[in-house]
């Protein structure tokens, strides 16, 4: 696990570095999705709030956050300000323009882009993804049910409603065992290999754990899931999310 900066000792910190962040655009249209508003009209405060939250999630778990998204932070709230201050008619006519309309262009041409590389990725290509049979075969593999992958932010969403369902009072004054990533991530594998399917996440944290116990679990997950030794899905969209072995 070379992206894990393991600390000294007595230091509960852990850094993690992901694959899995596409970038502070991606994150806007996870929440324009998410709140299911038109990309044209964003509610500026709103999305703002929530864009910071997540950051400030991402900051409290020690994810490796790039400049690029306290950049699109600094830039919301620049659009915010200037909606909400006051203006003359001759400033607007001067002006004439939404101070959202060049987060808008940026945010559908990134959309555009996104689903062109989906589509692109999707096509299989021949002798990479696949390979033509030259013996025909009569055995017929049954259908599977599709299962949609879950990003990160859709993962952030579900730990945060893990956080919010923990009893706000309940602390341990004392841990008597230090419990770390790389036990968590032996305990949920362990846990995957004897149910023999499916886990719903929120399953993966223990009942009335302290904070700090729910944090590793989470980072355990996630680097299970660089490591590609879990598969976090949905069957359908805003459905339970679930976390199985390959």
């Amino acid at each position: 696990m070379d992206d894990i900066d393991v600390p000294p000792e007595g230091d509960e910190r852990y850094t993690v570095r992901l694959d899995m962040f596409e970038g502070p655009l991606d994150l806007l249209l996870h929440l324009i999705r998410k709140n299911e508003i038109p990309i044209t009209d964003i509610p500026i405060a709103l999305i703002t709030e929530q864009y910071l939250e997540y950051i400030k999630l991402m900051k409290e778990l020690n994810l490796d956050i790039a400049g690029e998204y306290l950049l699109m932070a600094s830039t919301l709230l620049h659009i915010k300000s200037k909606m909400l201050l006051p203006s003359s008619s001759e400033e607007e006519e001067e002006a004439g323009e939404d101070p959202r309309a060049e987060l808008v262009r940026r945010l559908l041409e990134y959309e555009k882009y996104k689903e062109a590389a989906s589509a692109l990725e999707r096509r299989p290509l021949l002798d990479r993804d696949v390979f033509v049979r030259r013996v025909p075969v009569d055995t017929e593999e049954p259908e599977q049910e599709e299962k949609m992958d879950v990003n990160l932010f859709e993962l952030l969403e579900a730990f945060r409603k893990v956080l919010e369902r923990a009893k706000p009072g309940f602390i341990h004054e004392v841990l008597l065992e230090q419990i770390t990533v790389e036990d968590k991530i032996r305990d949920i594998l362990s846990l995957l290999q004897r149910e023999n399917r499916s886990v719903a996440f929120h399953r993966l944290f223990p009942e009335e754990a302290p904070r700090p116990i729910i944090v590793v679990t989470l980072l355990a997950i996630l680097e299970l899931v660089k490591m590609k030794l879990v598969r976090v899905f949905q069957m359908a969209p805003f459905d339970t999310i679930r976390v199985s072995r390959p």
